[in-house]
Order: C-alpha cells, then structure tokens, then sequence
C-alpha cells in the first residue's frame, strides 16, 4: 500500500519509531519511496501527497504481545498520539489484543495480535 502523507518527515520519524523500532520492522527504498514491513514483505510506502481525507485505519499484524506493546510505546515517542493503549479487545474476538495510535495526518495505526487459542485474554501484565 502506498500510503500519501502531508508532512513525509513527520510521518517517516513515526513509523520508524512504530513499526522499526516498536515491531522490528525494517526500512527499506522501494522504487524511491520509504517501504516498511516484516523482513522479506513491503507493507506500507510513504509518498508526499496527503494527507488523505477522509483519515483510514492501518492495522498492522504482531506476531506477540510484546510487539503490540513495542508499537504503542516507541509510536508514542516518535510523535504519535495515544488512540488506545495496548491490551484485549475482546470485544473484536477471542484473544484480540491491539493498541492504537494517530498518525501525524491523524490515521488510526494499530498494532494487533491473535493470541492462540488457550492462551489468557489478557497479557497486558
């Protein structure tokens, strides 16, 4: 997904900080735009343009809890804005857990994980 942004080093200073530094996610320049994503996966590229109107939500698959967690706390760092902190969302489904945050253009950007099934609903500690 390419994703347009108003400001590219505002938005490039939060998702590095979320999803690098949060999730371990890496940065890579794929046909000249900043791409993140798991190693070997392109997720999301940034591109001067935006903001988009209306806002979207992004949700971004963890593979624990303690990526959830690192998401929300390095996000928050980076200059992002607190839309729900991490824990079960039991609400979703069964072993849900999720945190949320607003982007520089205001996007809701989750972090989510599915617990296996038999593990607690909830890891938030």
């Amino acid at each position: 997904m390419t994703l347009p942004v108003g400001d590219l080093e505002g938005s490039l200073a939060f998702y590095r900080g979320a999803l690098v530094a949060g999730m371990g996610w890496v940065e890579r320049d794929i046909e000249g735009l900043p791409t993140f994503g798991p190693e070997g996966a392109e997720d999301v590229a940034m591109a001067p343009g935006g903001p988009l109107r209306p806002t979207i939500h992004l949700a971004f698959a963890a593979d624990d809890f303690a990526q959830v967690e690192g998401f929300h706390r390095e996000g928050l760092a980076a200059g992002g804005r607190d839309n729900g902190p991490p824990g079960p969302r039991l609400q979703y489904s069964p072993g849900y857990h999720g945190a949320f945050l607003l982007d520089p253009d205001g996007n809701n950007v989750e972090a989510v994980w599915h617990a296996p099934t038999g593990e607690g609903a909830d890891l938030s500690g």
